[in-house]
């Protein structure tokens, strides 16, 4: 059975351990934040340029920064200062506007004139309003039945389009000796050609049924939902030795916290404010490489 989870059972990094904030912005960080985050922080930054400022306090209160950095237009990252890239083991991602821009179900449906009505599915679960994401994925591909195989191809070579910072993000990891984990509940189709195509370790989604060239409106096996990419990160740590806690995790919807739960770092990327509120660092401007910096 699916479900969503919070990560409200895991204490904030702030509380565990000395802090390391960040504050960034793809162009410029403002002079207003830099002395918003300053005054609200009792200090100077460690380390700053134009695009990013680092401090580290020895206690932070997350909601009234996450409110700051909202108000102020920059992305906001509290992570463990003792702790460097090389020191985790795995890093994940959720695909559907995390490491692509587009929802495919959603742009696979407007070739059956159901691209609004999808959509709408679509958003509601990954804000978290649809609680069940078997209920949800079963509907939304129920719509599907009868179009040609064809289509995807035309979403992949047309309409898929990578989030900016992902090929440098996956570089920097790889580079640090981490694993890379694609795992979506979205469709193998579209995660098979990213992970040949940036190289990802390991890939998971549902399978699309598909019989004499047709969708049926199905999808094969068990849906991977919420519990099942919790599932794929314990199982990918554990396969290489590493606990969840050597896992930095980036997602963007509800069905995304539960494996961000169990993460030593959890990102938010263009995400639901559900989902923001709940994770160590947020994303609303930069690019994904913004997360090679947050580490020493």
């Amino acid at each position: 059975m699916s479900s969503f989870a919070t990560t409200a059972d895991r204490a904030p990094i702030a509380d565990q351990a000395p802090g390391r904030v960040t504050v960034s912005h793809p162009q410029r960080v403002p002079d207003a934040a830099m002395r918003a985050f300053a005054e609200a922080l009792g200090a100077a930054p460690v380390r700053t340029d134009a695009g990013f400022a680092h401090w580290h306090p020895d206690r932070v209160e997350l909601a009234p920064l996450r409110t700051l950095a909202d108000r102020l237009g920059v992305d906001l990252a509290v992570t463990d200062r003792r702790r460097r890239l090389e020191d985790f083991k795995l890093i994940a991602f959720d695909m559907d506007s995390t490491v692509i821009t587009i929802e495919c179900i959603d742009e696979i449906a407007d070739f059956a004139g159901l691209k609004d009505q999808v959509a709408a599915i679509t958003e509601a679960t990954m804000r978290g309003e649809i609680k069940d994401f078997n209920e949800s994925l079963t509907r939304r591909v129920a719509l599907l039945r009868g179009l040609p195989q064809t289509v995807l191809d035309t979403v992949y070579a047309q309409r898929l389009a990578l989030s900016p910072g992902v090929e440098a993000l996956l570089d920097g990891a790889r580079a640090a000796g981490l694993r890379t984990l694609l795992v979506s509940g979205g469709f193998t189709f579209f995660t098979e050609r990213l992970r040949e195509r940036l190289g990802f370790d390991v890939a998971r989604a549902n399978e699309l049924e598909i019989v004499d060239g047709k969708l049926t409106g199905r999808v094969l096996g068990d849906i991977v939902n919420a519990e099942r990419k919790r599932q794929s990160v314990a199982e990918q740590c554990a396969a290489i030795g590493a606990s969840p806690s050597q896992a930095i995790v980036v997602g963007d919807g509800a069905n995304d916290l539960l494996m961000m739960s169990i993460a030593g770092v959890s990102v938010a990327y263009r995400a639901k404010p559900l989902v923001r509120a709940q994770t160590d660092a947020a994303l609303n401007h930069g690019g994904l490489d913004a997360i090679l910096r947050f580490f020493d």
